[in-house]
């Protein structure tokens, strides 16, 4: 593109105060990683990507599906009836909005032993995943790579949002100290989820990191939380918890670990069982009243089941689940986060 050209396109932001034609040339210069490529990664890396950042790195593990166009705006009927890639997917039709970005695509599941390398010549993260742990995970991982990072998250019609930067203020587990068990918390495919909600969530997103891109010098830590019906926002100064297990202990319990979760095949059976990281359980009971807005749930003190499509899923109280139908540690790894939620 000719600088004619970028400063015509550009022409608007460059008029801001806070950006100008410098805070676009270091936007132009920065590689960002949007991590999920859903609801609020579609908004982010759409975001991003018009506004002039130069290099993006997409990292998700799923395909696109038909229930995912009412609030992933990257995606179309054509990616759905292909099965493409998220990732993939988001690569194509940004290289259409802007054919002047470096665009890189990473069908891939974000875990412990391939975590640091995506944030290898990465200026900030941006949080796109659909669950605490993997989030947890790259909390760990910026931490120890020194990468400033942007959480964010939506359900329901309410949404949060926060950055973070290594050594100045607090850390995802200031906030949230524990993982919460499985089963606890509600997720948009046991509550639903409101296509606005991720939508707004993932600008404010965006918004904050052109913020630490461009000023990083006089940014701080910010938690902003929204609820759309009816309409309301909060804003809190965070502050950091010099007991807190990650920045303030040191300790990188989600980064250590082998895996998120261990996924296995069972052997001579059309089966997989995912075990999760944590041994606090599930609240069977409370997974189950999420659940039975969709599926006919059978519950028993030891054992949930119900049916996915074709896939029968049973999950345990100690938190495990066997999902038979398939022999594809993806899948079944897939179906526990959108279900039970870690």
């Amino acid at each position: 593109m000719s600088s004619v050209n970028a400063d015509l396109r550009y022409s608007r932001q460059a008029l801001l105060a806070q950006l100008g034609p410098q805070g676009q040339a270091r936007l132009r210069q920065s590689c960002v990683a949007v991590m999920g490529c859903g609801a609020l990664g579609s908004t982010l890396a759409t975001l991003l990507c018009r506004a002039g950042v130069g290099h993006l790195v997409l990292v998700d593990r799923d395909v696109v599906e038909l229930s995912n166009l009412p609030r992933q705006t990257l995606y179309d009927e054509q990616d759905v009836a292909q099965a493409v890639p998220k990732a993939v997917a988001a690569q194509r039709h940004l290289a259409i909005v802007n054919s002047q970005a470096v665009l890189d695509a990473q069908v891939m599941d974000i875990a412990p032993h391939n975590v640091l390398t995506l944030l290898k010549g990465v200026d900030l993260v941006v949080d796109g995943t659909d669950n605490l742990e993997t989030r947890y995970l790259l909390n760990d991982a910026c931490l120890t790579t020194g990468t400033p990072w942007i959480y964010g998250g939506a359900v329901g019609t309410s949404g949060i949002c926060c950055g973070f930067v290594p050594g100045r203020g607090p850390c995802l587990r200031c906030l949230f100290p524990e993982l919460a068990p499985p089963g606890i918390l509600p997720t948009c495919d046991t509550m639903g989820v409101l296509n606005t909600a991720p939508a707004i969530v993932g600008a404010l997103q965006a918004t904050e990191a052109m913020r630490l891109l461009v000023q990083p010098e006089s940014w701080s830590a910010t938690l902003v939380t929204i609820d759309l019906w009816p309409p309301s926002f909060r804003t809190f100064a965070v502050p950091r918890d010099p007991r807190c297990p990650a920045c303030g202990l040191g300790r990188r319990e989600f980064l250590d670990r082998q895996g998120v979760s261990e996924v296995a095949r069972l052997c001579g059976r059309n089966a997989v069982q995912v075990t999760p990281a944590n041994d606090l359980g599930v609240a069977l009971s409370t997974l189950a009243q999420a659940l039975q807005a969709q599926f006919a749930v059978e519950l028993s003190p030891e054992r949930l089941r119900f049916a996915v499509g074709a896939l029968d899923v049973v999950v345990f109280a100690d938190g495990r689940a066997l999902v038979r139908g398939t022999t594809d540690p993806r899948v079944a790894k897939a179906i526990y986060a959108k279900y039970i939620g870690t």
